[in-house]
């Protein structure tokens, strides 16, 4: 049973939406989600805004959860490569806590949908694939953060992201797509050799291709569910 009391509003900031619910220390949903079009251009300034609007449909919660895609270090953003402006130094947490008035933990998107639906169990990864290539990886249910593994080189001289991004996906077509994704989970399991490995993301969906029995495809809500964990682990 969750040791947390109240609700946490679960945000999920994506290149597309920015998408929010309030959870209780079950995880269960206490309200529908709630999705707005992330701001272009990208700037801090438009898409903490949008954060806030978000928020503020919310019903009562007590805390914060942020899912960004990018490198977030200790509630700050490092990097954002897939929105725009300069977020290195954006103080993230600290700007959400000031927007709602309630404590905020914010963390890479993809770790916070592996909090979402891992067992705790061994080494367990997370794939996301959406606008960019999501990564995560856990021993034992504790994060280890910003895996970043999407910015790896992987196959003609681009990286993972080049390659199996949604640019790609649109580019070459789903069936050229599907053959990327599966050469790339048959390059990524024998290095890290996870219990589990989970893909998630918009394009997830996409997916026709057979895949080993330790590896699935999760629903993209995990993205918001993950909030729940994000502040039960004490080692983040």
């Amino acid at each position: 049973m969750s040791r947390l009391k109240g609700g946490t509003l679960s945000i999920d900031v994506g290149g597309s939406g920015i998408k929010g619910m309030v959870l209780d220390p079950n995880g269960t949903p206490l309200n529908e989600r709630v999705r707005l079009t992330t701001p272009r251009p990208a700037l801090p300034a438009a898409v903490l805004d949008t954060i806030g609007q978000v928020a503020q449909a919310q019903p009562d919660f007590d805390r914060v959860s942020i899912g960004f895609p990018g490198v977030v270090q200790f509630g700050a953003v490092h990097t954002a490569p897939n929105l725009d402006g300069d977020w290195a130094g954006v103080p993230l947490a600290a700007e959400v806590e000031r927007r709602t008035g309630r404590p905020c933990r914010a963390a890479n998107d993809a770790d916070v949908q592996g909090y979402g639906v891992i067992e705790g169990k061994g080494v367990e990864m997370v794939l996301t694939l959406g606008t960019g290539m999501g990564s995560a990886i856990f021993t034992n249910g504790h994060l280890a953060p910003n895996l970043e593994l999407g910015h790896h080189p992987f196959a003609n001289g681009e990286t993972y992201e080049e390659q199996i991004g949604q640019a790609a996906r649109a580019r070459v077509g789903d069936e050229v797509w599907n053959q990327r994704v599966a050469q790339a989970i048959a390059q990524i399991l024998p290095i890290w050799n996870p219990h589990h490995l989970y893909l998630g993301g918009g394009n997830a969906k996409k997916l026709n291709i057979p895949l080993p029995d330790h590896v699935r495809i999760v629903q993209n809500v995990a993205g918001i569910l993950g909030g729940i964990r994000l502040w039960e682990d004490e080692h983040h």
